[in-house]
This record gives C-alpha cells, structure tokens and sequence, in this order.
C-alpha cells in the first residue's frame, strides 16, 4: 500500500500487465546438495506485472478532477512492455527494479513505486533427434502450471534518486503430498475433539514460501554468485519434506527454513504460509505401502504462518538441531 507523507493513502496503477520477452540473458546458479537445478536459459522470460505509483502530486486527480500529472494506466503498460525489451538481466527482481528505475527518472514527480511480479513458467519440450535419442527443444516450450516464482519491490525517491525500500522474493502455490512417513497425535482433547489421532498419514501441503535478502544488491544481475533461485528454494523443501518424518506441519516447516537458511547466507529472514489439505480416507492403508483410497477433504483447512530469522538458525544449530 502506498502512503503519502500526510498519512493518506493515495495510489493508482496497472495489474495483469502481461509481458511475453524471449532471449533474455541466462541465469547460472550454483547446485546444491538438494537441487540439480543450475540456471535457465531464459528463452522465454514472461511476467504478470502489477504495478502502482504515488505522489503528493497525484491528490488533484482525485479532489478536482484535475489530469495533468497523471500517467495513464495505459501509458504505463506500454513503458513495461516497452522497457522489458531495453532490459539487459537475467532476473525478475532485476527485472522490477531496472523498470522502477526507469519510470522514476522519467516522471520525476512520483515519489513512490510498488511492483510485484509472478513468472509465468515455460518449460522446454522433450524431443527425439536424429539418433533417437530425446532432448530439449531449443525451439517448442509448454506453458507450466505447478508453483509460481516472483517479487514484490518498494521503490522510494530520494535526493540522490530512487532507492529500493523493501523487497520480498515469492514461491507461490508449492503443492506436496507425501504418502507415508507423516504424523500428528498428542494435540488437545476436549469436548470439542472429533479429529483422531494419526501416526503414519498422507500429509498433503499448499505451501508459500518468501525470502527477504541481507543485502538488496544481491538479488539483483551485478552477483548472481549470492542469487537465491526460487527452483532452489523449492527443491529444498521437497527434500526436507522427503528426509523427515515430522509430528507437524509446524515442525516441518521449521526444518525447511533452516536448511534455507543454511545453504544460503545472503537470506535475512524466511517466511511460511502453510496449508493442510491432506485427503481424507475412504480405504485406510494398513501401513505405509499398502494400497488406500481417498477423497477430497471438506472446505474447511487449517493453515500454518510461521517466519525464520539467522536468529533462530544460530539457536537451532547451538541445540543441535541441524
């Protein structure tokens, strides 16, 4: 949300601003243990942008009806559309950035720019060459429909110009089910209780995940050697989920921040919001191999929010918890 310095609330922008870029630079991360992943080779790099603007400048739009400081919504898709091909990255944070850059210089007046962005994944098709043997099509890709990486960036301006405020890296709509190897027994029992307890259950998880960088400079292209890769941040936590047999989901998403934390210095501060929409039994297994059915489970879930700081990770390693 976009404040003034009055305390007034005053904002205006586009959202769903679509923007399709094909042969941006690459991106090379390092591997980790917990991931294959190295990079993309960003044939296609495509974006659903949002993006608002503030300034004290504004307010006559809104109390006299007056137009002339303001940029028209539409005028501000064409600069992103424009500018995603004046952009010489590999990533979406630098991508928010070098766009929220541009538009403060050109309108001087705006005080305030947040943006946010989702990619939209496209993944190379497997192909057959001339020996039979299959590939990646540098050519045909198909559009994903899994987990959402993306960004939300404030900009404000300064005497020395705009200046990154806040920023916050995004793993949307992770979703785990993990057969066996999950529990949850020992909670309350009251009048209220109806849930029995579970000591080997199909544990099925929506996960979000945000990251917050110690410094701003490393999300951006000048060091991709200190880029956090959202696909690594998501193959850490399938391998977590995939190692422990955890009592929670509280308890599991305690050990995928930290070994978040753990692999990577240059994060500040990791956050979770958790979803449980494990199935519910119609056939129960008689043990974790055994073959079960089960169905969707009712509209009510429960969720889970939890956050991680380097805080906790010197507590956690101190207690011998890693």
């Amino acid at each position: 949300m976009l404040i003034l310095n009055s305390g007034r609330t005053l904002y205006y922008g586009k959202g769903d601003v679509l923007v399709y870029r094909t042969y941006a630079n690459p991106i090379r991360v390092e591997p980790l243990p917990e991931s294959s992943y190295v990079g993309n080779s960003n044939v296609i790099f495509a974006h659903n942008i949002k993006f608002a603007v503030s300034s004290e400048e504004l307010l006559s739009s809104f109390t006299e009806g007056d137009n002339a400081m303001i940029v028209a919504t539409d005028s501000m898709k064409n600069f992103i559309l424009r500018q995603t091909a004046n952009y010489d990255g590999s990533t979406t944070e630098g991508l928010l950035a070098f766009i929220s850059e541009q538009f403060m210089e050109r309108y001087e007046y705006i005080t305030a720019i947040d943006i946010s962005a989702q990619r939209l994944p496209f993944d190379a098709v497997s192909v057959p060459g001339e020996t039979g043997e299959f590939s990646a099509s540098p050519l045909v890709y198909s559009r994903g429909r899994n987990e959402l990486s993306g960004a939300t960036l404030r900009w404000v301006r300064t005497q020395g110009g705009g200046v990154m405020e806040r920023h916050r890296c995004t793993l949307h709509e992770l979703q785990l089910i993990k057969v066996s190897g999950s529990s949850f027994y020992g909670f309350v029992r009251d009048e209220y209780t109806t849930l029995p307890e579970s000591f080997d259950r199909p544990l099925y998880i929506f996960l979000d995940i945000s990251w917050q960088y110690t410094d701003d400079a490393s999300m951006l292209d000048g060091d991709l050697g200190k880029y956090v890769a959202a696909e690594q941040i998501r193959d850490i936590a399938q391998t977590v989920f995939h190692e422990m047999n955890t009592p929670s989901i509280q308890h599991l998403i305690w050990h995928v921040g930290l070994r978040i934390l753990t692999r990577f210095p240059q994060i500040a501060e990791i956050q979770f919001e958790s979803n449980n929409r494990t199935w519910e039994g119609v056939v129960e297994p008689v043990d974790g191999t055994s073959p079960g059915v089960f169905t969707e489970p009712r509209p009510p879930y429960g969720f889970q929010g939890f956050s991680l700081t380097r805080a906790d990770l010197k507590v956690a390693t101190e207690a011998g918890q890693l």
